[in-house]
């Protein structure tokens, strides 16, 4: 079966075929650090960590770029108010680059936790601003932008294709965007590609133009195309940026250019709240560092996964308590083929389990090449595993290649493509020390208890154990305890 992506440009679902046989160039827009990252960014950074990963396993050799915006964005538009990392910087008593290093640490080790993979390359703006005043200069030269009072705009009235990516036109647009009047624009649609810094504005370059700064739209055109050409595979980001940030981007790319932008644009639907979008300026975010007081990582991870990219997802923590008990059924699976192996013996694989394995993984397969269906694929997964607790609890002897195979099932699919499955996996619900000790002890007891030949009353208490639904196991390497499923 092709692998197919909506590909927001077009409105369809379409099979994915890369510039470059084997090689796919893909951007995703990254944070601007100038705060914790909060269960939003998560939604957007895991689905397309599963994007990388999937595309990997399919053997096509992906570069990953996911920039840093380390150049403040302004509050109310593109065109005017306050920088939010220099906003933030003053609040806070720091310099700005100092602020950012803060924040950029945060995300990444937020990111860590999550098994989100490394991008390969993650430039940063400031890193990058030759690329963008080139990029402005190309496009005063070709006549698709103007020059006045000191900044920069691009004409979007010059550029025939403005408004593909959202699919309105510019009168439908101009009724429909709050823009706040800005004398120097030749149309109220134009925005930005330079701003003139005014006295005060701490982060500004020198430009043909005078000291200034990029508007928010030019960075991500300019560092994706030094990093994967004018024409790439694949751009991501977020719902809420297809207007104006990934249409402005698009415009100023193909207008420079003369040639199209990207191939296919994914962008992922928001984290609600009540039905309402998680977001800073509304105050109603949860950090993910608040969120990892309160569930492991991989809970979250699995959430987030639970949904398709392109469905919002809406949070409660009963939601994320009820990803952690299915998370936590799964790994208990993963973990008892794991301890099977060790003592498991060579014998004829069963072809039956064999069988349930590949099916499985055809099922799996099918959902993430149905553009990335991860609840579908995990619904596989899930499916196997009810299966296998059967026969795992059964008591049959099972042979070390089915084993072997269920083992690499759970390790690829579920580790490699979705990322919830580490060679470890710690289980989710529960487990705090206070409960541990306790079970241990009541373990403890009972072992006594069988050393004594006090048989009766060891029954009794894992009777009572069983009741209150946790299961111990007698292995030969000692009794372990799970919840029952």
């Amino acid at each position: 079966m092709s692998l197919k992506i909506y590909n927001t440009l077009t409105r369809n679902k379409e099979e994915f075929k890369p510039l470059h046989e084997g090689m796919v160039g893909m951007y995703v827009c990254g944070p601007t650090v100038y705060d914790h990252p909060h269960l939003g960014h998560a939604k957007s950074y895991v689905s397309f960590d599963v994007v990388v990963r999937y595309l990997r396993y399919r053997g096509y050799k992906v570069r990953y770029v996911q920039n840093i915006t380390d150049v403040g964005h302004l509050t109310d538009n593109a065109d005017a108010g306050e920088d939010k990392i220099e906003l933030r910087a003053r609040l806070e008593r720091l310099e700005p680059m100092e602020l950012v290093e803060k924040y950029m640490r945060s995300y990444f080790e937020d990111m860590d936790a999550l098994n989100v993979l490394r991008a390969d390359i993650s430039p940063r703006a400031t890193g990058h601003i030759p690329e963008q005043i080139g990029l402005v200069e190309k496009l005063l030269e070709k006549g698709q932008a103007y020059e006045a009072g000191g900044s920069v705009y691009f004409d979007v009235r010059r550029f025939e294709g403005y408004g593909k990516l959202s699919g309105r036109r510019l009168e439908e647009l101009q009724s429909s965007v709050r823009i706040e009047p800005n004398p120097e624009k030749r149309y109220p649609l134009d925005f930005a590609l330079w701003k003139k810094a005014l006295p005060g504005h701490i982060l500004r370059w020198r430009s043909p133009w005078g000291e200034g700064f990029p508007g928010w739209h030019l960075e991500c055109s300019a560092m994706s195309m030094r990093y994967l050409g004018e024409t790439f595979d694949i751009h991501g980001g977020g719902l809420e940026n297809v207007f104006p940030h990934h249409e402005c981007e698009v415009a100023q790319s193909e207008a420079a250019n003369e040639r199209p932008f990207v191939r296919y644009w994914m962008h992922n639907n928001m984290v609600t709240v009540g039905g309402q979008k998680m977001g800073k300026s509304l105050g109603n975010f949860v950090t993910l560092k608040q969120a990892f007081e309160r569930h492991l990582p991989m809970v979250v991870r699995f959430f987030i996964l639970n949904s398709h990219y392109r469905s919002p997802l809406d949070y409660t923590e009963e939601a994320l308590g009820a990803a952690a008990n299915g998370l936590e059924h799964l790994l208990i699976a993963v973990k008892t083929v794991k301890e099977r192996l060790r003592y498991s013996k060579e014998l004829a694989p069963e072809k039956a389990i064999l069988d349930q394995i590949e099916a499985h993984r055809r099922l799996f397969l099918g959902a993430m090449d149905d553009d990335f269906n991860t609840a579908e694929a995990l619904a596989a997964l899930f499916q196997f595993s009810r299966g296998a607790n059967l026969i795992l609890g059964s008591g049959q002897e099972i042979s070390h290649q089915a084993l072997l195979e269920m083992d690499n099932f759970y390790r690829t699919l579920g580790g490699d493509i979705l990322g919830i499955i580490t060679e470890a996996p710690q289980l989710t619900t529960g487990r705090d020390e206070k409960e541990e000790a306790l079970v241990q002890l009541l373990i403890e007891t009972r072992n006594r208890l069988r050393q004594a030949k006090q048989w009766q009353l060891a029954d009794e208490l894992r009777s009572q154990l069983d009741k209150l639904g946790i299961l111990l196991e007698d292995k030969p390497e000692g009794t372990q305890w799970r919840r029952k499923l």
